[in-house]
């Protein structure tokens, strides 16, 4: 009898070890079942020298969720931002861009990228905050909707009347073979635009998708595009731009062009890809000269885009230079209202100093550390001084008493280069750039006594309070 009762108490403490066993194991699978469908799980967020950097990985729903909820306030603000700037200077509100983004983009989207836009809108709810697909849409068309498709109605309504001079943007270089140090590929660029916009364009986004390129791209919060473009992928290819001043036509039966860029850098393998992802469906908005290059080949390569008329120059042993100048003339003629004789514009004049340090004083000396130089060039070569002003690289129209008359930007506008990044064949294959928040010549800009100088302007210290200048900062992909 005891013999039994001993037995019998074994096989208790056996089997409740079993159950135990069977209970923990349970438990851990039913912990990694919730990691593992964690839409989270992959991604992450880090502040670093004013830039955001995030890492985005998964299906598109999954990219889109890590992006609006990591980046939720960011993407309230700047919507806030962006709206109330828009209606201030184009004199819409946020609705009609809403409509817009209803009537003729959303449809236009490939499904994936609808999917990535939903994502974001779930993170956002997520976060409590109440914004739909049309607000998202709209907000990765801004450039488009606010230069291109506003002046398309208003000169459909009244020829001539409405405002051509489509916005000139950045200055940029994309360079190989005897023009750089090893003779491999340096590409540069830096971004002009309005400060109470530039100011959100912050963020480094490290995007896995399920399909096609991994994407190192620099961005606002919302965008599933790079917006000012910059683009190393980890096949190689790199993709920057600079915008074509007094473009003047906009086809909205097209497909966004902010589509087109995001799926150029996704899913090309080669420059022709590149070509050929752009100009399939161009709607001309956002109309740009596009700087491309294949670190797999060594060639790099000109697309100027209008909407009727575009030419490729491509070449392995070349730089090219971008400054919101076309050169194509049929396209300045048919398309631009651009002067390529006025030499005292900010395309044209930054085009002769660009040319003066890529292609002459630095030639076979790009690399890292002379692209940075360059995007931080304040010579003015048109009346041959160092100066802050519309016709330096790294420009200050906030110090221009002329304005910039070519973008409609009256005196002392406060524009200019709100950030710049450099990348190299080398550091593509990599997966790294490096890129600075603010003037890349290190330069502030202070919201509260410039107001006091400029109180024209101070209708913009509600959103612009100021644009610091950080260190340029490495980012490298996570693998």
């Amino acid at each position: 009898m005891k013999q039994f009762i001993s037995n019998l108490f074994l096989l208790i403490i056996i089997f409740s070890f079993f159950i135990s066993c069977q209970s923990s194991a349970t438990k851990k699978k039913a912990q990694e079942t919730v990691s593992s469908t964690d839409p989270l799980a992959k991604a992450s967020r880090e502040n670093k020298n004013g830039w955001i950097y995030v890492h985005l990985e998964g299906t598109p729903s999954e990219i889109g969720y890590q992006h609006g909820f990591l980046l939720a306030n960011e993407i309230d603000t700047n919507i806030q931002c962006v709206s109330y700037y828009f209606e201030h200077e184009t004199k819409h509100d946020w609705n009609f861009f809403r409509r817009a983004a209803q009537s003729f983009m959303w449809n236009k989207l490939d499904p994936e990228y609808k999917d990535e836009i939903n994502g974001i809108v779930a993170g956002l709810h997520a976060k409590n905050k109440n914004y739909d697909s049309l607000d998202i849409t709209a907000l990765n068309a801004m450039e488009e909707l606010g230069f291109y498709y506003i002046p398309s109605l208003m000169n459909a309504a009244k020829p001539g009347s409405g405002n051509n001079k489509a916005p000139g943007n950045c200055s940029a270089f994309i360079a190989t073979g005897s023009y750089t140090s090893d003779g491999k590929i340096v590409m540069a660029h830096n971004n002009w635009t309005e400060y109470i916009i530039g100011q959100h364009w912050n963020v480094i986004a490290d995007i896995v998708p399920q399909k096609g390129n991994h994407i190192l791209m620099d961005c606002m919060p919302g965008f599933i595009h790079s917006g000012d473009d910059f683009f190393i992928t980890n096949n190689g290819i790199l993709i920057t731009e600079t915008t074509i001043t007094g473009f003047n036509l906009f086809d909205s039966t097209g497909i966004p062009e902010f589509m087109r860029a995001r799926k150029a850098a996704q899913y090309s393998n080669s420059i022709d890809d590149v070509i050929k992802i752009f100009t399939t469906g161009n709607n001309g908005g956002y109309a740009n000269d596009w700087l491309i290059g294949d670190t797999k080949t060594n060639e790099v390569a000109k697309l100027e885009l209008g909407l009727k008329d575009y030419r490729v120059w491509r070449s392995k042993d070349t730089a090219i230079i971008g400054s919101n100048f076309p050169s194509d003339p049929k396209l300045i003629k048919d398309e631009t209202t651009f002067d390529v004789n006025d030499k005292t514009t900010s395309p044209n004049a930054r085009k002769v100093r660009m040319q003066q340090l890529v292609c002459v004083n630095d030639k076979g000396k790009l690399n890292v550390e002379t692209a940075k130089l360059i995007e931080a060039d304040h010579y003015d070569a048109v009346h041959k001084t160092h100066a802050n002003n519309k016709c330096v690289i790294c420009g200050h129209i906030d110090e221009d008493p002329n304005g910039c008359k070519e973008w409609d930007e009256p005196a002392f506008y406060p524009m200019g280069a709100v950030q710049g990044k450099v990348t190299t064949a080398d550091l593509a294959k990599s997966m790294e750039l490096w890129a600075h928040m603010g003037h890349p010549c290190g330069e502030d800009f202070v919201g509260a006594p410039f107001y006091k100088l400029h109180p024209q302007y101070a209708w913009q210290s509600k959103y612009l309070t100021e644009l610091k200048s950080y260190p340029w900062t490495l980012f490298k992909a996570k693998n």
